[in-house]
Order: C-alpha cells, then structure tokens, then sequence
C-alpha cells in the first residue's frame, strides 16, 4: 500500500479548493442576480407550482440545495413566505441541485476543462478589482468556477489509484458484496459524507470521482447520491432549531420528503438502474454497459449517475406533488404550534443565522425592524394607559413596560451586530451599504424612543407615590399630545414597511410639526396653570417634564420615517435642522 498520510492531506487540501472554488462561484452569481433574486423569490407567494420554479430557478443561481433551502426556512422564520408555500420551493431545490451533478460529469470527466478554467481566471482576475461593482461580481463567479474545476482536477488526482492500492480497494470492494444490504449501507455513506462535508455539492462531486476512478460501482454511487438527498436536509433541520414553529415545520418538511422519495426509489432501484444504463448507452450510441465498471465506461457512468440523481428527484416531486397537503398535515402533527409565545429577548426573524445574499439579509433586518417598530407602538399605548386609565393594575403594567424596554435595548444590540456582520462583507453594492447605514440609524432612535417611553412610566409611578395629580385641563392636554403622536407612530410603522422610494417623508414631516405645536401651545398654558395656582409645582415639573418627552419622541419617529426614506440629511436640510436629537 503507497498511500501515505501526506497523499490523504493532499486529497483534503484538494477538496478545500473545490469547496472555496464552489463558494466563490455561488457568492458571484448571488451578487450577480441581486435583486432580481428577491424577484424570483417572489414567485413562491403564488401556487406549488410557481413554488417548484422558484426552488430550482434560486437554486441554479447559488448552486446550493442547501443555501436554498436555509433561505426558504429563514423566510419562513420571517413570515415572509407560510410554511404551505415553502413546500414547493423545497421540492424545486431538490431539482436544481441536481445541477452540480451534471456540470462536474459533463465538463469534468468528458472534457479536459483544466485549460479552459485557467484561462478563464486569466481573462477574469483583473477585473476583479474593478470599481464597476457588476463586472466585479461578473470575476467573482468566473473565477470561482476556474477555481473549482481546478480543485476537481487536484481530487482525481489526489484519489488513489487502485493499482498501486489494492488493499484499500479490498476493504471497500468488501462492503459492496451484500447485494441489496449494500445499496442500504451506502445510503447512510453518503447521508454521513455530506453531514461531513457540509455540502451536498461536495458530496456528490465526491461520489462522481470515486466512479470515476473505479473505486466505487454505479449502483454503489447511485446509492451514495440517495443518502446525499436525505444529509442535505440536515443543515436546514439545525437553522430551524432558533427558528419558529413555522420554519422547523419547513425544515421537517424537506427531511421527510426526501426521506419518502429515497424508500420509493429504494424499493425499485435495480429496474431504474438499469433503465439509466439503457438510457445512457442509447443517448451516446454505444453498447457499453455503465455497470461492468471498465475504465472506458467510467466517464459514461458519471453521466448515469447525474442522469439517475435529475430523474430521481424530478419524478419524487411529481409523484409526491398531489400528497403535499397529507404529508403538510403529517408535519404539523408531529410539530405543533403550542402557541403563547411569550415576549423574549432575541432576534425572531433573523435568527437563523446570516443569508447568503445581502439584498435578502437585508430583507430580513427590515422584517426585525418592523418588529422593533410595533413594540414601540405598544408601549405607546401602554405608557397611555398608564397615565389615563383608572382601572388598570398598575404594577403589573409598569412591568410590561419595563420589558419592553428591555426587548429593544437587546434588539438594537443584536441587530447592530447582525448589520455590522453584513457591512464587513467585501464587494457590497453601494446602495446595500446605505441602507445597511439608515437601518443602524433606525434602530437606534427605536430603542431611544422605548428609553424615553419607560422614563415616562417612572416619572408617572413618582408622581403617583408622591400623590400629585394634574388638573383635568392638564391631563387632557397629554392625552391629545399622545394623540397626535400616535398618529406619527403608526405612520412611522407604515413606512419602516415600505421600500424607501414609497416612503411619504413630507406627510411624516407634517404629523412631527403638529407635535411641535401641540408642544408649544401646552408648554404656554402649563406656565399659565402654575401662575395661577392650578397644581402643585411638583405636578407641574412633572407635566413639563413629560410634555418635552413625548416631542423628544416626535422628533426621532421623525428620524426614523427619514433613515427609512434613505434621505435623511437632506430632509433635515429642508426643515431647518429641526428634530435633532436632543
């Protein structure tokens, strides 16, 4: 046996630069598509079908399964997509996973590619420090592609030959002889190969070489290609586990079907095995059988395996397409929405770690944001209550508020983080970059508006405890200031909603120039009430103290409608500089 610790670490070191070469090439094509990509991602609102088009057409632009698949379920997280809708962009992934597959036969075993690699990377790499931020994604991915037949290339050749190795190809030529119990046992290889390597891509190159290279029959990687489909769901299972009940039902979802479509095929696998030989042979007019494993039919046999891994997964979702809603029902049982989700501290709908694609991810941060936004109206109207409503448990409210304040201290944290994750990527689109800026923006004035909410709730609880009360023209004073800032507030949800050219800046300019002068005319009258001796002055400081609050409020709403329009200095500019923080 010549095959020493040295040649394993090279075959290792060769899948790396297969791996990092796929990696690239998908991140260009992501970057490429951009926001087009959200574009066909809104195909999956519409029917299963549409959904299956979506799948495979999203996973042809990032070429992973597994990407796809950890987007469907982060969406479905989000409350972007319901977990009904998931279910056919699950099934199209499986499709255009297949992809792979064939571009690693066709290009790498039936063409000598390695040249033509090169000198793509040749003509590419330059312009990969373009300033044009489209021929530099355009680079990324040719480059990455060079970069991943380049690796291919090292693998064939860092697999050992099975002349010089016959004791290896003993050991693994002796789990082969079980008949039937074989193909089983490498169902689970190939589930545990792509646990390893993280990658169903990776897997299933893997699997063509050893073909490739006779150390594994075509039965025994079809095999194989089976368990890759069931290891590729693991990854969405553990994104799901931070996920809502919705997004671990999408993951679910995809591990019991693929799960099904591998017993079915299981059952009928000598007959379609065979059918792929016959298919294969007749395709490219020869007479050589892809099972007898000859060197001349090995090239041949990777076609059959990519042939069988398309027909495979395009016939397990026309078959299972009419049981989606019984096997959708099968899931929900299984994992049921307990309900009463209590309030927590943590990120909901991006919790399940960073999208590949900005234009997505900030998609998501959006999502949170809008989040961010109706916890702030809440404690508007909580805060509200607690100063205005005779009935109400008091303590219990006052702790509410509390909470809430604390919910926003930790989303601005983990949002932050979340956005300076995405900012310290390289090549991002200047217009991301901004808007990763205006969303920072965003959460900070949130989280100060919440500050300036709970600092209410005390002051009212010390007003309470000392036994000061306001006169009835004074507390009717708040409430309509209250008003009209809930009238900002909720326009202020509204456009954290919209993208930011749909954004009504100069209604949102409006509403905060009413709380200016609702500001101005009660601040007038409060001095008018303590002349005359209306309250105590304690009652008083309290009502000064909470009116220039509650502006304080008006003037960030209005610095978020602004970060979320994009062009906030220049409505600053118009306005005079008014609604500066303070």
């Amino acid at each position: 046996m010549t095959y020493t610790l040295f040649d394993f670490l090279q075959l290792i070191g060769a899948l790396g630069v297969f791996i990092f070469g796929m990696k690239i090439f998908s991140e260009g094509l992501q970057n490429v598509a951009g926001h087009r990509l959200k574009a066909i991602l809104g195909g999956m609102t519409r029917n299963r079908f549409t959904g299956v088009l979506t799948g495979f057409g999203t996973t042809a632009i990032t070429q992973s399964s597994t990407t796809t698949t950890v987007m469907t379920v982060s969406f479905v997280n989000a409350g972007l997509l319901t977990f009904v809708q998931s279910t056919g962009v699950i099934m199209g992934a499986n499709i255009g996973t297949t992809i792979t597959a064939w571009m690693v036969s066709v290009f790498g075993f039936k063409f000598q590619i390695t040249p033509i690699a090169l000198a793509l990377i040749g003509i590419f790499f330059g312009f990969m420090f373009s300033r044009n931020s489209r021929w530099r994604n355009v680079a990324e991915a040719m480059v990455g592609f060079g970069i991943l037949f380049i690796g291919l290339e090292f693998i064939k050749g860092a697999v050992p030959d099975i002349d010089t190795n016959p004791a290896m190809f003993a050991f693994l030529d002796g789990f082969s002889e079980f008949g039937y119990f074989s193909l089983i046992l490498f169902v689970f290889v190939g589930a545990i190969l792509t646990l390893l390597t993280q990658s169903s891509s990776a897997a299933t190159t893997i699997t063509l070489v050893m073909l490739f290279e006779g150390w594994i029959s075509f039965p025994i990687a079809a095999a194989m290609i089976l368990g890759e489909n069931i290891g590729t769901t693991v990854t969405a299972n553990i994104a799901a586990l931070v996920g809502n009940v919705y997004a671990k039902r999408a993951a679910r979802f995809h591990f019991f079907f693929n799960v099904i479509g591998v017993i079915w095929m299981m059952a009928i696998m000598y007959p379609v095995l065979h059918l792929m030989d016959v298919a294969i042979q007749t395709f490219l007019g020869t007479t050589m059988s892809v099972m007898d494993g000859e060197i001349e039919s090995r090239a041949n046999a990777t076609l059959a395996v990519s042939l069988f891994h398309t027909t495979f997964n395009v016939a397990n979702v026309i078959l299972m397409f009419a049981f989606v809603p019984y096997l959708v029902r099968f899931v929900e049982r299984i994992q049921p929405d307990r309900g009463g989700e209590e309030e927590d501290f943590h990120l909901r709908y991006i919790s399940a770690g960073m999208m590949s694609s900005p234009g997505l991810a900030v998609e998501q941060v959006q999502k949170e944001i809008q989040r961010f936004a109706g916890i702030v109206e809440t404690m508007h109207d909580s805060v509200y209550e607690l100063l205005f409503s005779l009935k109400v448990d008091r303590e219990a409210l006052l702790k509410r508020i509390h909470q809430y304040e604390r919910t926003t201290d930790r989303l601005e944290i983990e949002i932050s983080d979340y956005l300076v994750s995405m900012s310290e990527r390289s090549h991002l689109e200047h217009v991301t970059t901004e808007r990763i800026r205006f969303m920072q923006m965003m959460i900070n004035d949130l989280e100060r508006i919440a500050d300036i909410y709970y600092q209410i709730s005390k002051l009212s609880e010390r007003m309470k405890e000392n036994g000061a009360e306001w006169s009835e023209d004074a507390a009717q004073e708040i409430a309509h200031m209250m008003d009209g800032l809930r009238d900002a507030i909720q326009f202020m949800s509204h456009n954290v909603c919209e993208e930011p050219e749909a954004v009504d800046l100069k209604k949102a300019i409006d509403l905060e120039n009413q709380v200016d002068a609702l500001r101005d005319r009660y601040r007038e009258a409060h001095f008018a009430r303590l002349e005359a001796g209306k309250y105590t002055p304690s009652a008083g400081v309290t009502f000064i103290d909470v009116l220039n609050r509650l502006e304080r409020i008006g003037d960030h709403v209005l610095n978020v409608n602004e970060s979320a329009s994009g062009r906030r200095l220049k409505a600053m500019r118009i306005m005079g500089l008014i609604g500066q923080e303070t």
